[in-house]
C-alpha cells in the first residue's frame, strides 16, 4: 500500500525514559508509536510526561506539537517554547535540553 495514515489504534506503543546519565529533573516517561520504519526514515507519534533531560541529535528530525507544552534549549541558545501547533526541525549536531512542562505529544519524521 502506498498510503499510511497516522492511526495509532493498531500500533503497539513502546515505553521508555531518558537515559539516567541525561536526566536533569523529574521522572519523565515516553510512549512512542512507530508508524513507519523504512530505509533510515522513521515516523510516528511520541508522548512524554513532565521532566527535563539532555538531548544530543545525530539524526535530522521534523516534528509538530499536537498537545502540551515543552521547552527545547540549544546549548548556548535561547529557549524555544513549544505548544500545540508549533513545528521545529532539529538538525544533526544539536545539543541541549528538552523540558516537558505539561505532558507533550508530537508527531515526528526522523531521517538517520
Amino acid at each position: 500500500m502506498s498510503v499510511l495514515t497516522f492511526d495509532i489504534s493498531a500500533t503497539e506503543p513502546e515505553e521508555g525514559a531518558p537515559a539516567a546519565d541525561r536526566l536533569i529533573a523529574g521522572d519523565p516517561r515516553f510512549t512512542t508509536w512507530n508508524i513507519e520504519e523504512a530505509d533510515g526514515l522513521y515516523a510516528g507519534i511520541w508522548q512524554a510526561t513532565p521532566g527535563k533531560w539532555r538531548i544530543v541529535y545525530d539524526e535530522w528530525e521534523y516534528f509538530h506539537i499536537l498537545e502540551g507544552y515543552s521547552v527545547v534549549t540549544e546549548d548556548g541558545g535561547e529557549p524555544i517554547h513549544l505548544r500545540a501547533g508549533d513545528r521545529l526541525i532539529l538538525r544533526p549536531g544539536f545539543k541541549g535540553t528538552w523540558e516537558v512542562v505539561e505532558t507533550t505529544r508530537k508527531d515526528y519524521v526522523i531521517r538517520l
